[in-house]
Parts: structure tokens; sequence; C-alpha cells
């Protein structure tokens, strides 16, 4: 990875934050618990890919149509995000499959 790299990584989160940003309190609310419960369980390439953006889109178009964040959502966010990446590698599948005793390794 190269500086460069890291600088328009840099450039693309600041733009997606300022898009969540530009959404009404409660939608920030949700995005933002959302952000936090995907990067800790989340799919591999969630910050390349385009599930964050495709949610910020997702909030922008519920309240284009002035509808509440729990009527999009629902009230377990938890839940929501897990349909969101229920057929994604994530990385406690890669952990699993590292503990799982591949041919090779030693197993006790």
């Amino acid at each position: 990875m190269s500086v460069q790299d890291i600088i328009e990584g840099k450039k693309q989160w600041r733009a997606h934050m300022a898009r969540v940003k530009g959404l009404p309190p409660d939608y920030q609310i949700a995005c933002k618990e959302m952000q936090r419960y995907l990067f800790k369980v989340g799919p591999i390439g969630l910050p390349d890919g385009p599930l964050l953006p495709g949610i910020v889109d997702f909030f922008e178009e519920g309240v284009a149509a002035g509808k509440g964040v729990l009527e999009l959502i629902g009230n377990d966010v938890a839940a929501f995000c897990d349909d969101l990446i229920k057929d994604a590698p994530t990385y406690a599948d890669v952990y699993q499959e590292s503990m799982s005793g591949e041919p090779g390794t030693a197993e006790k």
C-alpha cells in the first residue's frame, strides 16, 4: 500500500463521513452504530467495498421519503447488519478456518 493509496482512502472516508453528517440526527446515530458493528464483525474488505456507501444511499432515500430510521431498519441494528452481510466472508470466518486444523498443522 503506497502513501498515495492511504491519502486516497482518507479522502474517501472523510467524504463518506460528511455524507453521514448530512443526515438527520437519528439516522446519524443508526449509521454510526451500524459502522461500529460492521467493523467488529463485518465482511473482509468493508472499508473499500460498496456496503457503507450503500447504507448511506439507503438512508438518504429514506430521508427523502420522509421515513424514520426505525421504519427502515427495525429495532435491532445488529440483526439488520447481519442480514446485509449474511453471504459475505468475515474475519471471524477466516479465523475459524485457521483454527480448524487444516492439513499440515499440528492438532492436539
